[in-house]
């Protein structure tokens, strides 16, 4: 993994046409909580989402409290005037859950990406680059992206700022699998199952194609009744981190609310 990751980033960026997502559905207020899970069920993290929209421009802020005492903390600001496009991606991860602690922020109206992050020397470095970021990156955005995508398209393609720590473009490949049912209670619901595919491109790509070390796929739930939403991923968490579980969670514990009152 080491090597591909050191010959991805002294080769170029081959990014394929990539398609933009238009704004199907608004994006409003929202707050929600969100697990993590390992493949198994077991929890590792607590999470919160929150999301407030002014005009065009919306500012979501997502993070997860680990078991293990890290931390992972994402802002991110998007426009939807016409299509998504992504402003500003601010992301903080820290802790034994991740290989090192690293810092990302993307400018897109600059074109600009800096990455601080510790070596395997525990030296911490920064690294700042000045890249053509194309209009429909996903950093931030890709579950409202998701909820927006024709289901009956057979591809939908998005590109995305990978870190390695070098920040690299590549591909996402948005695949319907087919609706899929799931219930809550007593009730059967139906969920449109995405695969989302990393498509690195060039030589990089060939060569983690022939060494097996092509990212896996995420696997995402989304709701496609009258309200789209998002409901469940399964894929690596961040990086070449391992392979998690993410979805709505409930507060599980509510204080007593005392004696009901009676009104006179």
């Amino acid at each position: 993994m080491r090597l591909l990751l050191l010959l991805t980033s002294m080769l170029p960026s081959t990014v394929l046409r990539a398609d933009g997502v238009s704004v199907r559905y608004k994006e409003g207020v929202s707050h929600g909580f969100l697990v993590l899970r390992t493949p198994d069920g077991k929890p590792v993290a607590d999470g919160e989402s929150t999301q407030v929209a002014q005009g065009d421009h919306v500012t979501s802020h997502l993070w997860f409290k680990f078991k293990d005492g890290s931390s992972y903390d994402q802002t991110t600001v998007f426009s939807q005037r016409g299509t998504f496009r992504l402003l500003r991606d601010h992301v903080v991860q820290q802790g034994p859950s991740f290989k090192r602690r690293m810092e990302t922020s993307i400018d897109a109206s600059k074109g600009e990406v800096t990455v601080r992050y510790t070596d395997d020397h525990n030296q911490e470095k920064v690294t700042t680059e000045h890249l053509e970021l194309p209009t429909d990156l996903a950093n931030g955005i890709l579950f409202t992206l998701l909820k927006n995508v024709q289901p009956e398209a057979p591809k939908t393609t998005v590109s995305y700022v990978a870190a390695m720590p070098k920040p690299r473009i590549v591909n996402l490949e948005i695949v319907p699998q087919g609706q899929k049912p799931f219930s809550i209670g007593s009730h059967t619901h139906r969920a449109l199952l995405y695969a989302i595919k990393v498509k690195i491109g060039g030589v990089a790509g060939a060569i983690a194609t022939i060494t097996r070390k092509q990212p896996p796929d995420t696997q995402a739930w989304i709701l496609t009744e009258e309200a789209p939403a998002f409901a469940r991923s399964d894929g690596p968490f961040s990086g070449d981190g391992p392979l998690l579980r993410m979805e709505l969670a409930i507060p599980a514990v509510w204080p007593d609310s005392g004696p009901s009152r009676k009104v006179p």
